[in-house]
């Protein structure tokens, strides 16, 4: 999987999620809106082709684009 597939904001949602950061305090973090950050999760959950964060989640981790 190519690293370039996800952008850096998505990439950085996904790490606070698996940090078991919930989407208001991501947005807080980011200064975006909670909205934002769920257009974003599922923006990645379509590209990924799954049907869930937690699937997306696995995928990321065993694809080594996110550390653990």
């Amino acid at each position: 999987m190519n690293q370039h597939f996800l952008t850096p904001r998505e990439l950085e949602i996904f790490k606070l999620l698996i940090e078991n950061e919930t989407t208001k305090s991501i947005a807080e973090k980011l200064s975006i809106s909670d909205k934002t950050v769920r257009n974003h999760i599922s923006n990645v959950i379509g590209k990924l082709g799954v049907s869930s964060r937690t699937q997306a989640i696995l995928i990321l981790l065993k694809s080594g684009m996110i550390p653990i």
